[in-house]
């Protein structure tokens, strides 16, 4: 049963809404698109804010909209938590009062999430006797993800919840909603235009552009898809890669990560052998051969071959790899394809020389890009 099941016609003045798209267990689902193409609309329409023309929405196997049958449950009953871009918390309260007012929502029967493990997850102990104003961005938020959990939701929506922080306060809650993602076990539906919180924290993605779903699946899946950039945009065309740490180089401050397309060399990771990592390889940072180099400094070469090529601009052209089970791309020019005679089925050696490392959780660093 899919945690998520959506499907929805909507008119919004002269903006029409048409999406349909289902999330499995719980994670992060990421609804990514540019401005205006019809984010915040679904998660308002999930939330019970606004009522779409049509259609159904299901969480959990509970029917919270079916214009067929007509069932359109209230905001109060569907118990899901909302986050929004500003934090929107009760300036006259303490963050102890704030976050109380989410747990007295629930009957005392239902409250299986408890006031001191939130606390302790968001780090908020220390700030419980303060009020709104005198809290940093990142704070704020932090507090709002705390009333929005103690309400005890089926559910957690947010909405751009970093679009207001600067990179530093972006930096200081990113790891806070890993936490929630891989310790609450709440399904979360996040909107969100940035892409490196995406590959950061999503599970699913859905792709929305036009009022319309572009694609949905795993994030590896549609990141790895050449005709989605117009969508995904151009500059931030790559793959995403789920790896394993193998084990570490102390002595070269190295670490190697696996996956069944091989290995990669990376700058040393802070998780243990075992532990799982996320990369996303911009298609800028990988470089084709048609044989084994030798004599370069590039430490990162994988056996490939070419699936799909496609023209990119006037001089260049993106290549589709597949390497082993995944997926990398390259980002060549058109002379390149002509002199190498790149086509599917062509195996290749794919040379990754810049990698931009993101941790799936626990991370508390900025994302860096280096050459390994």
């Amino acid at each position: 049963m899919s945690m998520l099941d959506l499907s929805i016609r909507q008119r919004l003045g002269a903006f029409t809404l048409d999406v349909s798209f289902a999330a499995d267990g719980a994670g992060v689902t990421a609804l990514f698109g540019r401005s205006g193409s019809g984010k915040t609309s679904i998660i308002n329409a999930i939330a019970g804010l606004t009522r779409p023309d049509g259609g159904h929405i299901r969480v959990g196997g509970t029917t919270f909209f079916d214009s067929a049958r007509r069932i359109d449950v209230a905001v109060e009953k569907r118990r899901i938590g909302y986050v929004f871009q500003d934090s929107r918390l009760f300036p006259h309260m303490t963050v102890r009062g704030n976050l109380e007012f989410g747990l007295r929502r629930v009957p005392a029967a239902d409250r299986r999430i408890a006031f001191g493990p939130v606390v302790d997850l968001l780090g908020l102990g220390h700030l419980l006797d303060r009020r709104p104003r005198g809290l940093s961005g990142g704070e704020k938020q932090r507090v709002a993800f705390g009333r929005a959990i103690l309400a005890q939701p089926r559910l957690l929506l947010m909405d751009e919840p970093m679009a207001s922080l600067d990179a530093a306060r972006k930096a200081e809650i990113l790891p806070y909603i890993e936490r929630l993602r891989d310790e609450m076990n709440i399904p979360i539906v996040m909107v969100s235009h940035a892409l490196d919180e995406v590959v950061r924290l999503a599970n699913t993605l859905v792709l929305i552009a036009d009022g319309r779903v572009a694609a949905s699946g795993s994030v590896g899946a549609v990141m790895g898809r050449l005709d989605l950039q117009a969508v995904t945009g151009t500059h931030d065309a790559g793959a995403v890669l789920d790896l394993t740490v193998e084990r570490h180089v102390d002595e070269d401050g190295l670490t190697v990560l696996a996956f069944d397309g091989g290995r990669l060399t990376v700058p040393r990771v802070a998780r243990a052998p075992g532990a799982t990592v996320r990369l996303h390889i911009h298609s800028r940072d990988v470089v084709l051969a048609l044989r084994q180099p030798a004599g370069v400094s590039l430490r990162n070469a994988l056996a490939a071959k070419v699936v799909e090529v496609a023209e990119s601009g006037p001089t260049a052209a993106d290549v589709r790899l597949a390497v082993g089970g995944a997926f990398l791309i390259a980002r060549v020019t058109r002379a390149a394809v002509r002199e190498l005679g790149l086509e599917p089925g062509l195996p290749v050696v794919a040379l990754v020389k810049g990698i931009a490392f993101e941790p799936t959780s626990g991370a508390t660093a900025r994302d860096r890009v280096v050459d390994v």
